[in-house]
């Protein structure tokens, strides 16, 4: 396992909704809810065209053990359940035309939860998966059986461009963040507990510290990209290493984000599931840029026109941050359970330069946050040198984007590289 070592890569912040607090998205005309809004396997509808359902009403249940049923996000009628086309590819999708009453379902109680099984099968009952975008479902997160855990480890860090939503949850919901955290306290028992929060982002780090209970720290981290992935976070909180093909509960860590734990807080008080998501919209195409937010499978475009249009015809839609965000095709796609941000970006934003050649200058070296080298992995899969890749650790790679942010050459450094991982596991499931 190579060290991580920093800088990582400085990238531009442009945090301009920072400071404003989420306004609600009137109720959509029609919401579209895929059936695939987390890793792992789809979850199987139990609804059917015609069927009228209410807000926080089971629509799909959880397709195995790392999966998560979905909710209805809004009252109206099942319209149609059809295959749509995602960024990742096809998946199936709840379309339900809303009749703008937005009626809560009678089945949404308080879930009655007295030890850890109860409150992991709550957690699993209320949809939740991780909200700063990965998407893993939370409740096989805490599902660690008697792997020794001694450190929950809290992502503030919100390290991409434009994205301020957890900024806003940190300062708007502070109070529900204490309690989910609590909830992880009571019910998982960890012997520490770490906030780590980027140190640019300063009045987060004063509230937080200000508010925080008797064995919770707040830790300031270098506000350097990609500060939260979740490897890069536990060794700078706890100074651990994760090893290849190993998981964060193998060092002993649980990693949650502080948005997901905010909503655990909620989920517990009024059973309410996951429904919708608070929305950063920005970039330079999008007139006024806010946080939204916003009932789950609302078309993009919804949301874009609630925040006064574009100004410009976008170069390219977002779902996330320009480093690891997935570029649409169309901005009638909907907003998913872990979609925490949509950017508009202009031709100025995502000018790509032409590549050149390597100068070997060492800066995708020197900016890797696991000390990889990209150069020779490019190398090693144009000759396709599968064994090479495999012993310079391609698969440690988590795409995070800054050896291709910081090479002089404007090389697909990162592009490369998913696509060698995904070389070497078709490979493998052959053999």
């Amino acid at each position: 396992m190579f060290p991580f070592r920093m800088p990582g890569a400085h990238v531009p912040h442009r945090k301009h909704t920072a400071s404003l607090s989420p306004v609600r998205l009137p109720v959509p005309k029609q919401v579209t809810i895929p059936l695939s809004m987390h890793i792992g396997a789809p979850a199987k509808a139990i609804v059917k065209p015609g069927d009228v359902v209410a807000v926080g009403q089971p629509i799909a249940e959880a397709g195995g053990f790392v999966s998560a049923p979905i909710h209805s996000s809004v009252s109206g009628t099942v319209k149609s359940l059809d295959e749509i086309w995602m960024s990742g590819g096809p998946s199936m999708a709840v379309t339900i035309q809303t009749d703008g009453e937005q009626r809560v379902w009678e089945g949404v109680k308080k879930p009655d939860v007295c030890d850890k099984e109860s409150f992991i099968s709550a957690v699993r009952e209320s949809g939740a998966v991780g909200l700063g975008g990965a998407g893993f479902p939370t409740s096989v997160k805490l599902s660690i059986g008697d792997k020794p855990f001694d450190a929950l480890i809290i992502n503030g860090a919100e390290c991409e461009p434009y994205i301020t939503s957890d900024t806003r949850t940190m300062l708007d919901d502070t109070d529900s963040l204490f309690a989910g955290i609590a909830l992880i306290r009571q019910y998982l028992n960890p012997g520490r507990v770490i906030i780590g929060v980027e140190s640019n982002k300063a009045e987060c780090i004063k509230k937080l510290t200000a508010q925080a209970p008797l064995g919770v720290e707040v830790k300031a981290l270098p506000p350097v990209y990609p500060q939260g992935g979740e490897k890069v976070l536990i060794y700078h909180t706890i100074g651990r290493v994760v090893p290849e093909g190993k998981l964060p509960i193998d060092v002993g860590a649980v990693v949650m984000n502080v948005t997901t734990l905010a909503f655990l807080a909620h989920y517990m008080e009024t059973g309410m599931p996951l429904v919708e998501k608070c929305v950063t919209v920005d970039g330079g195409a999008v007139k006024e840029p806010k946080n939204v937010i916003v009932p789950i499978g609302t078309p993009m475009q919804d949301v874009f026109q609630f925040c006064g249009g574009f100004v410009c015809e976008p170069k390219e839609v977002l779902y996330g941050g320009p480093m690891m965000g997935v570029a649409v095709p169309s901005t009638e796609l909907p907003i998913l359970k872990n979609t925490n941000a949509i950017l508009a970006l202009t031709e100025k934003e995502t000018r790509v330069k032409k590549q050149t050649a390597c100068i070997s200058c060492g800066n995708c070296i020197n900016h890797c946050p696991f000390h990889l080298n990209p150069k020779e992995m490019a190398r090693a899969y144009a000759l396709e040198d599968w064994d090479a890749l495999e012993k310079l650790k391609v698969n440690l790679c988590m795409e995070c984007g800054c050896c291709s942010f910081v090479c002089p050459a404007k090389r697909h450094l990162t592009v490369t590289n998913k696509l060698a991982k995904r070389q070497l596991a078709a490979r493998k499931k052959k053999s």
